[in-house]
């Protein structure tokens, strides 16, 4: 039976809706929700003492439930002579003081001002069909009629899906006129049309246009709430408050699809979650997915990674957190981490606020219950302790965060915020009085690909030699520096950042030694070099671990113009037949990637490179040196990995080995 129209133009023609209610008969036809979903926004909007106006009330049961709780001043119109028949004889006896009024919308018969409330649930939608001059005509007027009977201050509830051209034609009607207009969804409408499987992923909302006089000068209130409570947010303009709408329209067209949709051959998709009003997400959400053979008995989870760990590995890569999906064992895992900036009470509390949330990106069929997993026992914590502005890097802070009852305090650019740009390790200790006190842990090496320039500068010293003459381009907070003043006691270490904002941040939170072996350099790393190679100066070894400003390009480390042919030009000068530059290179382009191996083999005659696990860090040793083979080059590697290991011992860094001197010899890459 054709319940529904062909076309959506038949929505606004009196004939259709006379077909439809005598095909339908009795049976109640309920656009957008019924009144268990609605009344937690109508109670909010309309007082039981007020008179109110449903128009376009079809044979739905909202005004009935509503008469049954109080409201006992409804008037109901419809254009179809046919329904309001059908609801006089089903309500003149039971509810005798529940009008029902055959009468058109658009040519209204009642008094100017008679009405405190007009109810309008789908009837907008339905004779706005389309975008067409007829539609904005029939529309307009409608909404002048609605002028004309509400009272000052009166209401005008409207629920709707608000498809782009309804909502632009409200925003372009109300605000000129004085109107108050605040958009509310309606979740509650919207799980029960997925629970009864009749969703279609477009949300549903509530529109609250309060009449009010306009005034000189007037600014239009314009608000958009997630829910029936709760803070909404304030826009400062009609065109900002449609784009709310359509953000939050465009994540429940998401969310619907990923109820009936596998993303396990799509990577996985993310969703960052905002309370109203705020500019930055409090949360970011990974789906993550695995081919499934019973597709509609898939296992859901949800996985909470506490403050300060979303960087690491498992938690910050695609093949991180599947690896965790695989482990926990569930078809579609919900990877959630937290950001900076906002405050997180306890792992109950956030269950509590983002179940319903996680609930709409649950698979098809899921029932009601989610379990949510952690890799620890609450949300963390995270303190920041330094922030500042540099004209170089942007927004900077430290923060220390506490991951299994150890410290660890970190740099972070916050152009770049999910990437480590320094990181220590504290310890506890007592001063002389007996008070505790954190400091840093020498020990400790925030950096695995440190470990492997590390290596090359003993190569560059020639294995047993620990003196030397170093020059690293990027200081960060020290780190890569700090490491190799421990390990080279003899060695000098000239350290050239672009940012002198680094050199505090190094020394005052990092521990970076202040002493004649370690000289800092505060100029662009490229007019440094440059200048270093005029003058004729030399380095046993030159290691680049800079990061680069602009996070568009797909090499996050080096810089660029780090890599061009003048620049290696450069540090082939530096380095001279015997040294070694060492390059730490994080690049996710496979392209770009391959230039830059082209443009360091053109530069030096022999270049290597070893790629770290679990990481995009790939560190090159070039030099201008002929070896007599590949043998002979790994060989000189494998000696100097050993004597770094001895380095590293002696100096009390590491009580182990801390190089895996056969797996690098074997991964070793030379180009």
């Amino acid at each position: 039976m054709n319940l529904l129209p062909k076309t959506r133009e038949e929505f606004s023609k009196t004939e259709y809706w006379n077909t439809f209610f005598k095909r339908r008969g009795t049976k109640a036809f309920e656009w957008y929700g019924e009144y268990p979903e609605l009344c937690g926004h109508l109670h909010k909007y309309i007082k039981p003492q007020d008179p109110v106006l449903v128009v376009g009330c079809g044979n739905s049961k909202l005004s009935a439930d509503l008469y049954d709780v109080g409201y006992r001043k409804l008037t109901n119109i419809d254009i179809s002579a046919i329904v309001i028949k059908q609801m006089l004889q089903m309500h003149s006896k039971q509810r005798p003081d529940l009008q029902f009024i055959q009468m058109d919308v658009l040519k209204m018969e009642f008094d100017d001002t008679k009405f405190s409330v007009v109810l309008d649930k789908g009837t907008l939608d339905a004779l706005m069909s389309d975008d067409s001059p007829e539609s904005y005509e029939r529309i307009n007027t409608m909404f002048n009629e609605i002028d004309r009977v509400l009272k000052p201050c009166g209401r005008w509830v409207c629920v709707s899906l608000l498809q782009d051209h309804v909502l632009k034609a409200i925003i372009r009607f109300f605000p000129e006129r004085g109107w108050m207009v605040r958009i509310a969804r309606c979740i509650e409408a919207e799980q029960k049309s997925a629970k009864e499987g009749e969703a279609s992923g477009l949300p549903v909302f509530v529109v609250i246009c309060t009449k009010m006089l306009k005034m000189p000068n007037f600014t239009p209130v314009l608000e958009l709430h997630l829910g029936s409570d709760g803070k909404g947010e304030r826009f400062a303009s009609p065109e900002a408050l449609v784009e709310g709408v359509q953000m939050i329209q465009q994540a429940a067209l998401v969310c619907n699809r990923l109820g009936t949709t596998n993303v396990a051959n799509d990577g996985e998709v993310s969703l960052d979650l905002m309370q109203p009003g705020s500019t930055s997400p409090r949360f970011t959400v990974y789906i993550c997915d695995r081919p499934c053979a019973n597709e509609a008995n898939r296992k859901f989870a949800a996985f909470v990674v506490p403050q300060g760990r979303e960087t690491e590995w498992l938690f910050a890569t695609h093949e991180g957190r599947t690896s965790v999906q695989n482990s926990v064992g569930y078809d579609r895992l919900a990877v959630i981490t937290m950001h900076r900036g906002h405050v997180y009470p306890s792992l109950e509390e956030l269950q509590e606020e983002l179940s319903e949330c996680i609930l709409q990106i649950a698979p098809a069929g899921h029932n009601r219950k989610i379990p949510f997993l952690s890799a620890g026992q609450d949300v963390g914590t995270r303190k920041v302790c330094f922030q500042a502005t540099s004209s170089i890097s942007g927004d900077i802070i430290i923060e220390e965060v506490e991951v299994e009852d150890e410290i660890f305090r970190r740099l972070i650019f916050l152009k770049n915020p999910n990437v480590i740009q320094s990181e220590c390790r504290l310890k506890r200790v007592k001063t002389k009085k007996g008070q505790p006190k954190l400091v840093v842990d020498t020990s400790y090496l925030g950096c695995d690909h440190h470990i492997y320039m590390g290596v090359g500068v003993s190569m560059a010293l020639k294995a047993n030699s620990k003196s030397g003459q170093i020059l690293v381009i990027g200081l960060g907070g020290g780190g890569l520096c700090t490491y190799l003043h421990n390990c080279f006691k003899q060695a000098t270490i000239e350290a050239v950042d672009i940012d002198p904002l680094t050199e505090n941040i190094a020394k005052d939170y990092f521990g970076l030694p202040s002493d004649d072996r370690m000289k800092l350099c505060f100029e662009d790393g490229l007019v440094h070099l440059k200048n270093l190679s005029q003058n004729g100066k030399g380095f046993d070894a030159v290691l680049f671990d800079v990061d680069s400003k602009d996070p568009k390009v797909g090499m996050s480390c080096p810089p660029k113009e780090f890599l061009d042919i003048e620049t290696l030009n450069d540090v082939v000068k530096l380095i001279g037949s015997g040294g070694l530059f060492i390059l730490n290179l994080v690049c996710r382009s496979e392209e770009l990637k391959k230039d830059v191996k082209a443009k360091l083999k053109k530069a030096f005659s022999c270049v290597s490179s070893y790629k770290l696990d679990q990481d995009v860090n790939e560190v090159f040793f070039c030099s201008a040196r002929k070896f007599k083979d590949t043998e002979a080059l790994r060989a000189e590697l494998k000696s100097a990995a050993q004597n770094f290991n001895s380095i590293v011992k002696e100096n009390k860094i590491q009580n182990r080995n801390i190089v895996d001197v056969t797996d690098l010899v074997k991964k070793l890459n030379i180009s």
